[in-house]
Order: C-alpha cells, then structure tokens, then sequence
C-alpha cells in the first residue's frame, strides 16, 4: 500500500517544480522531500525522478503518479476537514474556483456571510476559467465551482445549481446601442477561446465584425471604450465591479451567460461546502446580479 505522506510529496514536487520548492512548501527539509521521494520509488519499484542538471523532472510514470497522487490527497484532505466539521462546524475548509467577476463581485459577499457565521472555517479561492475549474473539481482539487456556460449543457458528472442569467452589455460612448449599429466599428473581442459567443451573436446579428483589440481584462477594455478607440461587449457581473466615466450600456437582446454553482460526487456535501453554498444563494438573493447594474460613475 502507497504511503500517503510520500504521495503528498510527490504531488508537492510536480506542483512546485522542484525539491526546494516543495521542501518550503511542505515545510519539510530537503534531504527529507528526497528521501521520500526514494522509499516512493522503492515501494512502487518504478523509477519516477530523474536528475537533469542541478535539478530533477518527473519521469512519464512519476508524472502519472503524480496527477494521481494530487487527486488522492485531495480527497484525503476533504475527508479530514468533513471530520472535523462533523462535531459542529467548528473547523473545515473550503476550496472555491471561479471565474474574475464571480470573485470580485459576488464571492466577497458569501465570504463575509460565511465569516461572520462559521468563523472557524477556512476559505480557499482560485481563479480559473469554468472549463479548468470542473477539472478540478473532478480531481479533488476544489469543493465548489462558480462556473458559466452560454447553453444549458451541464456535464452529466456535475452536480450543478443555476444561480441567475447575467445579461450581456454593448458598451459604446453612445446610449442605446444595438450590435447592427455598430457593425463598421472597431471592436475589442476577448482571447481566441473566449470570443466564440462574441462572434455568434455578431453573426445572428447580420456581420462579422473588425476585431481590432485584444483583451480580457475589463478595465482595460473599458479605457479603450471611454477613449473612442473600439466599442465592446461585457457581462453585467463585470461592468458591475468597474464601470469607467463617460461609457454607455445598452443590453444586447438574446445574449446573456447562465452562471452555476457546481460541486462533485453523490450528495451530501461535506458541512463547510454546504455553508458555503448557503452563504453563496444568500449574496444572490443580497446583490441580485441579474439585474442592471446600478454603479454611480460620476
């Protein structure tokens, strides 16, 4: 049977790129991350380290232990903190991945609910597109997921919760814009995997457009928009955590993203995911993010 600790290590390893790395990581010695590395190889009989340079890499069978050994602790680690959490809450920890607006402007609030109310556990975030975020959920990495998709189509693995519809805003220096208004515009898309709604809705709407900007970062395409540089397109979850002066929002009629809550494996949750997900539907219920945004730019 495989030693927990010293998978431990050796997902430290791959995580951290090195043995110093994952020494510090662990807050373990050197000599002590390469010795468990070498019981690992003894009691597997499976060559997984090899030296290159002053450094190591992880052979093809160490990189397969290794993506295995990260799920297994996972696992292991939930485990131990539902333990904890079973004799009332007292202590947990739970691992959030979501996507930039989900963590700026609606994460913050279910935190401060899950602070206030069960102080004793401990809240992880990541950021991370929906796609490496159920990922990670299915290797034990995360608890919860925010994710969204522009369909209904939910893997038949994740356990998903809809949360609300978040509208779609063409943002001009015009109010009351429509995408066919602007099809002789310059336009800022986002990267070449996260403008395939983008380009669709422009094509129902009767053009393909001139996609003169790259961006996903939405202050930056917000500045562009204020400066006359290009006009864009942004969820209302977005424009509600920055809005810059002197831009205008129209909403674009049929194009909107569904946001989900998704979590993992049959039912029940451990407690310190289901206070989590509590704390999420009441920041919904709080914020209503499906609704216009109302930022005062003046």
């Amino acid at each position: 049977m495989l030693n927990i600790l010293r998978l431990r290590v050796l997902a430290a390893v791959a995580s951290q790129g090195s043995v110093t790395k994952a020494a510090k990581h662990l807050n373990y010695s050197q000599p002590a991350v390469s010795h468990h590395l070498a019981r690992l190889e003894a009691e597997t009989g499976a060559r997984l380290v090899q030296r290159v340079g002053r450094g190591i890499r992880l052979t093809p069978e160490g990189e397969h232990l290794a993506r295995r050994a990260t799920e297994i602790v996972g696992r292991v680690d939930t485990a131990a903190a539902e333990l904890s959490a079973m004799v009332g809450l007292r202590t947990g920890r739970v691992r959030v991945a979501g996507f930039q607006s989900a963590l700026a402007g609606l994460v913050p609030h279910a935190a401060s609910t899950l602070r206030r109310e069960h102080p004793g556990v401990e809240l992880h975030l990541v950021e991370a597109h929906p796609r490496v975020s159920l990922d990670l959920l299915r290797t034990g990495q995360i608890d919860v997921a925010v994710v969204f998709g522009y369909d209904d189509t939910i893997p038949d693995d994740i356990r998903a919760t809809h949360l609300f519809d978040d509208p779609m805003y063409l943002l001009s220096l015009e109010p009351d814009q429509t995408l066919a208004g602007n099809r002789d515009s310059a336009w800022i898309a986002g990267c070449e995997n996260c403008r395939r709604e983008f380009l669709d809705a422009c094509g129902k709407a009767g053009f393909v457009p001139s996609i003169a900007y790259t961006s996903d970062d939405t202050i930056v395409q917000q500045a562009l928009v204020a400066a006359g540089m290009a006009v864009t397109t942004m969820p209302g979850l977005a424009l509600r955590t920055h809005r810059a002066p002197g831009i205008e929002a129209s909403v674009v009629q049929e194009f909107r993203r569904h946001v989900y809550l998704a979590t993992y494996g049959d039912p029940p949750d451990p407690p310190a995911t289901t206070a989590f997900v509590t704390a999420l539907h009441h920041a919904v219920q709080e914020t209503r993010p499906g609704e216009p945004p109302t930022i005062d730019v003046g």
